[in-house]
């Protein structure tokens, strides 16, 4: 292969897309990529990303009771170059499903795009109005677009529908969208943080150093959402491999709140057949006080470490952001403001379970669940609380509770 460029700012034509996919079967890196063809290395990702060709596993799965196991996925899929060119095993009887990357396919989708961006919007087509209806009907349940472009067979991009929302020609409105309006400023609080004798060899740096040492790629990151001031709240876990969520659900924001909480958890999970450190052998919180006995969260029973926490900096939230994203979709389903005083346990689980139903961008279409279920078990994801909700059950509104 040689080296050669695109002009500045043009489009990929197909030999540069011939070019890319010959690299991703030679395991070259998008950065390596993008200095061949003179793009940037994001560019190069999402052109994979949006092109990606899926293929169903020859070997199918059930249950001894011939119900089918949700598909499986290569665990390689979840990282860079998201695709299966590179490895040997896809030309063969590979057991999971398969995602591939082919130039001529990408740019016959590309010209495909281009002559349907110049027709204009089909509002006469019944193939229009059908989408509309499911958009709209998705829409007011709290699904996010992605989502619903993903459960159904839509005619238009994401981007054609907030292009039709803007020029009004959807049924629903840019105030039944979550987050096209601007959120409004938020209040500020003085709460009481982790004293720093706590602290010693459990900062961010200590964090940064550990998994370099240790070469971790994945861990828990924790977290605590508050309903009313003084009332209860909900201590959330995020696995960022995943994005996979569930919360406990706390009477008050108190470090020996949270202690009793996190102790009576590792009995629920050592009931199942699970021990807390296996499952959770790394976690990343914050400042808050609640998370002050930090041996509640990292000592077993007998007092033995089976976890390590270790604490973001002050005000750094943007250290921890898979936890601080996933709480825009619990914000969906019970807005800031709203009291949890009337939840229970149940209704966390409930709310965490649609939560892990949405179908993400970032898993490459499939949900939190999904992915969580084959990383790990569907057994665990139930010690935990959460269930399977089918993507067209999936309720991201408040609407949800009220229905409950």
């Amino acid at each position: 292969m040689t080296d050669w460029k695109l002009p500045k700012d043009k489009h990929l034509t197909l030999e540069a897309r011939e070019e890319i996919q010959k690299c991703l079967e030679s395991g070259v890196s998008f950065k390596d990529i993008a200095r061949r063809i003179g793009k940037a290395p994001t560019t190069i990702s999402r052109e994979v990303k949006k092109h990606l060709i899926t293929k169903e596993m020859s070997v199918k799965h059930s249950k001894a009771d011939g119900t089918a196991i949700i598909g499986k996925m290569c665990s390689k899929l979840l990282k860079a170059p998201f695709v299966c060119n590179p490895c040997e095993k896809h030309r063969y009887n590979c057991p999971y499903q398969k995602q591939l990357y082919y130039a001529r396919v990408a740019h016959q989708a590309y010209e495909k795009l281009l002559v349907e961006a110049r027709e204009g919007i089909p509002l006469n087509k019944q193939e229009f109005y059908e989408a509309d209806a499911v958009i709209s009907e998705g829409i007011k349940k709290g699904q996010r677009l992605y989502h619903i472009m993903q459960s159904h067979d839509i005619s238009f991009s994401m981007s054609s529908a907030y292009r039709y929302l803007h020029r009004d020609y959807l049924s629903v409105k840019k105030l039944d969208f979550p987050r096209v309006v601007k959120f409004k400023a938020r209040k500020q609080y003085r709460v009481a943080g982790v004293p720093k004798a706590a602290k010693v060899g459990r900062t961010y740096d200590d964090f940064k150093s550990f998994i370099e040492e240790y070469e971790i790629q994945h861990w828990v990151e924790m977290d605590t959402v508050i309903g009313r001031i003084g009332g209860k709240v909900i201590m959330t876990f995020n696995f960022t491999q995943s994005n996979f969520m569930f919360g406990l659900l706390l009477d008050g924001k108190t470090a020996a709140e949270a202690a009793e909480k996190i102790r009576s958890f590792k009995e629920q999970l050592t009931a199942g057949g699970i021990r807390f450190g296996d499952i959770f052998p790394l976690l990343l919180t914050d400042n808050g006080g609640e998370f002050a006995d930090v041996f509640a969260f990292e000592n077993d029973a007998s007092e033995n470490r089976e976890t390590r926490l270790f604490f973001c900096d002050p005000m750094q939230s943007s250290q921890k952001p898979r936890v601080e994203k996933n709480h825009t979709l619990l914000r969906d389903i019970v807005p800031k403001g709203s009291s949890f005083d009337d939840f229970t346990q149940d209704t966390a689980n409930l709310i965490f379970s649609h939560i892990n139903g949405v179908k993400r961008q970032s898993l490459h279409g499939k949900s939190a669940y999904e992915v969580f279920a084959f990383l790990y078990s569907e057994h665990l994801a139930t010690l935990l609380g959460i269930s399977y909700v089918p993507s067209e059950h999936v309720n991201q509104s408040p609407r949800l509770l009220k229905n409950k």
